[in-house]
Parts: structure tokens; C-alpha cells; sequence
């Protein structure tokens, strides 16, 4: 009995065919950058009359568009890079692709051919930086036109095959507004982090991966004033910022033969020499954190910067084992005492198990006792259950404890209100209860 003939089977093989043939006469028309869209129609149709492939109005249609995505974008993976929903897109292989949307992950119904398929979009990714994945350089990462942070991995490394992650780039940035509007932070916490940053207090947002720390030290950016010189640097370009004077520096990895790489370190020293008023680090994760809190020490008040860690107290822990990577030798107490004079807040953010993010701690670095960093909650997230909709519920409240750097928010000019650390709340509730 023969085999029945499968129509997705051949359908794949005319896609792979479509697409060898597509690609050879666009490169035989050397047509000029940005030219090759208007093409695209003709060459199609030229495409499909030397194949000599029959087919009905909805197939052609359909794979025009596939085409089109294949041969002029990243493939499969174009759609969820046009989809604003999608936050994020993880490529296992070329049967498991899975995005981010709205905070959780889901598993799609795009697909790849096979390996080869996979390889061919990775490289079409990198090969336009400049970069180089192979068996002897089995990692990458690249950033598109649009900004999106996009890391591969292949063979030998990743052994089910290559891998692809694309954290997408928001195209419009979060205003302080939303977030309260999302429940990520209350009106109150958002007064008392601008007066904070106004201020000039050096600030470390801390979270774990994908959390929304760059999203949150957007918007405490947002808040420093326009007239102040600003340097950024980060890995990969992701910050927004709206104000006139910015620079910004980015890091560079070092090329085929080693050599030419540009680190955080690097720039972060850099930048203490072009006269900054504030430096915007996107994240410290080796030796720079001691350059940093030495920034921090010596004049360059209301430095950002964001560290990846689960708790204030993690974020001081992970801070004191960054600056040890600096190479410079210092006894424990020596760091923590950096620590303690150099940074005034940690904020911490969490993305919880229902997807959303949120700040669950405003905490003030109060100084030291002993040989312990220690740390006051200003404001807290307290969660007391979770709905029948898998929603977490909760509430983002002050502690009733003022900041021991209240001063310095006064003699800038900021007189916040008792409510904003829940005393008006407190006496409150204690005349109802007296009622």
C-alpha cells in the first residue's frame, strides 16, 4: 500500500525552495538598502513562474506572507516581533517557541523547518553586526535595528539545538502614571522616589531577571532635572531617557581574535571623566561595582543603577561579592562600610506568580552596626491572598517609618506630607476605633 502524499510536507519543501530561490534573485538584483520591499511583490510572483508551481489563491497568499517574513525579516518568529502583547520570545529548537505576554509564558504554534531553519535566522541576526556564531563561538549577543536584546546559543553548547532569546525593546516607554494605573507602585511611593531622586540620593533598583528593573529606572530617570549632564551605560542601549543633555556609552565585545572588547568597567571609569552629574548604570555585574560605589563616595551624588537579587538584603550581599570580582583585595567590613555611606535606597521590585511586577520594597540603607549594613522598610508590599482568577492580592503600603535622610529631601525643597509614611492613616484608624 502506498504511502498518502502529505500536503504540509510539500508545502515545507516549497517553502524552503521558495525561499533558496527568493534569496538568489534578490542578491542577482543588487538592488540598493530599502529597496527591496517595494521588489518584493515582483520577484515573487517571478519566483513562483520559474518554479512553475500551480497554486490556489490562499496558498499563494500564505506563503507570500511567509515568504516575505522569511526572506525580509526573521522568519517565523516576525509575527510575535510585530506583536506589541509580546514582551518576549525564547526559541527551543525548532518545534518549541514560546513568548511573554502580559507577564506569563506561553507556549505558540510557530515552528521552524528544522535546526537549519534556526541557524539561518540566527544568522541573519548577527551576521549584519559583524558577529561570528559557530561551533568555535557557540554563543552571542546582538541587539536588532529596533533595539531588542537578542541572545543565541548553538551546538555544542545548547544540546537539543540552537537556541534564540529576544528580549523585545518597548518602543514607548512607561510613565510613572502607568505604573500606578498597573498597581506596580501607589501615588505616594511615586512622590517620595522623585523627591529621592531630585535629591541627588544614589539609588539601586533591585530584582530578579525579567522583573522590569530597567522599565522602573526608566522612570526614576524621568525624574532627574533637565538641566543636569547625564551618562548612561549599559550592555545593550535600553534606556529611554527624555531630558536634552544625555550621553550615552554602551559595551562592546572584543572581536574574533580577543582583542577591542570595552567593559561596564571601562566606561564606568570613563565616565567620571566627562564631568558627569549623574551616571545611569544599567546594571552592575562584576569588578565595576567597586568604581561605582566609589562614584557613589566621591561627589557623584544620584548615580542609578539596578543588580540582579531577590531582597535588599540579597542586594547588599550580591553588591559585597561584585566588588570582591574587582580584583582589589578588602577585608568584608572595608566593603560593607562603601556599601553603607555610598548608597541611601534599594527598591525592590518582583515580578509576582500572577505575572504582574510590582514594588514590593522601598527600603533605606541606614548605615551600619557592627560589622551588618543595616536596612529600614519604608514601604512594603503585604500580600494576603491570591483570587479565584490566579489574581495576587495584596497591598502597597508605608511602614510608618521616616527616612533618617528626610533632611536632605527638606533642604532640597520637597515637605511631604505625614501621609506619604502612613502617620495621617494610622491616626485615622485609631479615631474610628476610639469612635
Amino acid at each position: 500500500m502506498s504511502a498518502q502524499p502529505n500536503p504540509e510536507r510539500n508545502l515545507s519543501r516549497l517553502e524552503a525552495r521558495l525561499a533558496e530561490h527568493l534569496n538568489r534573485l534578490l542578491e542577482n538584483a543588487g538592488l540598493p538598502p530599502g529597496q527591496e520591499e517595494p521588489a518584493f511583490a515582483r520577484l515573487f510572483a517571478q519566483a513562483l513562474e520559474q518554479l512553475q508551481v500551480p497554486l490556489n489563491r490562499e496558498i499563494q497568499q500564505r506563503l507570500y506572507r511567509e515568504m516575505r517574513n522569511e526572506v525580509l525579516g526573521y522568519g517565523p518568529i516576525q509575527p510575535l516581533l510585530d506583536d506589541p502583547e509580546v514582551s518576549e520570545i525564547m526559541v527551543n529548537g525548532p518545534k518549541q517557541v514560546w513568548v511573554e505576554r502580559k507577564g506569563k509564558l506561553v507556549k505558540t504554534k510557530v515552528t521552524f523547518r528544522d535546526d537549519a531553519h534556526v541557524m539561518r535566522i540566527i544568522q541573519r541576526i548577527v551576521a549584519p553586526l559583524g558577529r561570528r556564531i559557530d561551533e568555535d563561538n557557540p554563543m552571542v549577543d546582538a541587539r536588532l535595528p529596533d533595539g531588542s536584546r537578542v541572545n543565541a546559543v548553538i551546538p555544542p553548547v545548547a544540546i537539543d539545538g540552537p537556541s534564540l532569546t529576544i528580549r523585545k525593546f518597548a518602543k514607548d516607554k512607561l510613565s510613572v502614571e502607568q505604573l500606578i494605573a498597573f498597581g506596580s507602585l501607589t501615588h505616594e511611593m511615586a512622590e517620595f522616589l522623585r523627591a529621592c531622586v531630585v535629591s541627588r540620593l544614589n539609588i539601586v533598583v533591585s530584582g530578579g531577571t525579567g522583573s522590569g528593573k530597567t522599565t522602573l529606572l526608566n522612570v526614576l530617570s524621568g525624574f532627574i532635572p533637565p538641566d543636569e549632564r547625564i551618562i548612561t551605560i549599559e550592555d545593550a542601549a535600553e534606556l529611554q531617557l527624555r531630558q536634552e543633555h544625555v550621553v550615552r556609552l554602551e559595551t562592546r565585545p572584543p572581536n574574533v581574535e580577543g582583542k577591542g572588547g570595552v567593559t561596564i568597567r571601562d566606561l564606568v571609569r570613563n565616565a567620571l571623566r566627562m564631568r558627569p552629574d549623574r551616571i545611569v548604570v544599567g546594571e552592575v555585574r562584576g569588578g565595576e561595582a567597586l568604581d561605582m560605589l566609589q562614584a557613589m563616595n566621591t561627589g557623584h551624588d544620584g548615580s542609578l543603577t539596578t543588580i540582579h537579587a531577590n531582597s535588599p538584603r540579597d542586594a547588599i550581599s550580591r553588591l559585597e561579592t561584585l566588588v570582591m570580582f574587582s580584583g582589589v583585595e578588602l577585608p568584608p567590613k572595608a566593603i560593607r562600610q562603601q556599601i553603607a555611606s555610598a548608597v541611601d535606597l534599594i527598591i525592590q521590585i518582583a515580578r509576582l506568580r500572577d505575572g504582574s511586577r510590582k514594588v514590593v520594597a522601598v527600603t533605606e540603607v541606614a548605615g551600619m552596626e557592627g560589622d551588618i549594613v543595616t536596612l529600614t522598610d519604608i514601604f512594603r508590599f503585604e500580600q494576603t491572598g491570591i483570587d479565584v482568577e490566579g489574581k495576587v492580592l495584596g497591598e502597597l503600603k508605608p511602614t510608618g517609618i521616616r527616612p533618617l535622610f528626610m533632611p536632605r529631601l527638606e533642604a532640597a525643597g520637597f515637605k511631604l506630607p505625614p501621609q506619604v509614611f502612613g502617620f495621617g492613616e494610622v491616626d485615622l484608624r485609631a479615631k474610628k476605633r476610639r469612635r
